[in-house]
């Protein structure tokens, strides 16, 4: 299938390892013009690279201002970021979730907002949020992750019904247990919790995958790619799960 990317640029946040980069690397590799965007290196030969941490508030418009100097404008925005830190409902602080805002909705927000006007006047556009299935079913030690992803999740849901009719699209991705460094440091974390060998989260949490494996962060770049595309036309304000069936709703 032809997805129809070449001449689209992406601007994917958080692209210089994980889901943002298996992200990045498919949407290259489909044809796009992709603008990736870390604190650190690790962008994609060939394609901008733009170094920035959404933790500061000064971010987005740096970010803006670096992809219009090119002379470009997104056709695809994938808002992803670093995961917030572990931690209980009853201990977390308000300035836990504070510490967090800027990067998890803030810069979102804010970026999104800066490329919409573009995008509906070109009648066509691509906003992706990279979530988690705590959307449907909250994880334990996650309260952050939890709460703060469902308040952008809600965001993206108000809006995709905002801009539906001038062509652009809304979605968000639910990544389920996926072989990144994200989760072996969460395997990491539990296990030091409970007093148990990591190897033995991952084999505990491997079991509780109908697919009997984790999954690879390139079949989760497959998946936004499509949803990127001109093809994914008629889907909005979806949460994808890609989980390997774990969640045990529909």
């Amino acid at each position: 299938m032809d997805l129809q990317l070449q001449g689209k640029t992406a601007l994917v946040l958080g692209a210089s390892k994980g889901l943002g980069r298996a992200i990045a690397e498919t949407l290259a590799a489909e044809g796009a013009q992709v603008v990736t965007v870390a604190r650190s290196g690790g962008g994609i030969a060939g394609h901008p690279h733009i170094i920035a941490d959404l933790d500061d508030p000064a971010a987005p418009q740096a970010i803006i201002d670096a992809v219009q100097s090119t002379g470009q404008t997104a056709d695809i925005l994938v808002l992803n970021s670093g995961g917030p830190p572990t931690g209980g409902a009853a201990s977390t602080t308000p300035a836990d979730f504070a510490a967090v805002m800027p990067r998890m909705f803030n810069a979102q927000l804010t970026l999104a907002q800066a490329f919409l006007p573009q995008m509906r006047s070109r009648g066509f556009g691509r906003i992706l949020a990279v979530a988690s299935t705590s959307l449907v079913t909250p994880i334990a030690g996650l309260v952050l992750s939890n709460a703060v992803r469902a308040m952008l999740a809600s965001w993206c849901k108000t809006l995709a019904a905002e801009v539906a009719a001038d062509g652009v699209t809304v979605n968000l991705l639910l990544p389920g247990q996926i072989a990144t460094d994200r989760l072996t440091s969460l395997h990491a974390a539990l296990a030091a919790g409970n007093g148990m060998a990591a190897e033995q989260i991952t084999a505990h949490s491997i079991a509780a995958i109908p697919a009997g494996r984790l999954g690879r962060p390139e079949e989760f770049g497959d998946v936004a790619a499509f949803l990127a595309s001109p093809r994914a036309a008629f889907i909005t304000g979806s949460a994808i799960k890609v989980d390997g069936g774990q969640t045990v709703t529909l």
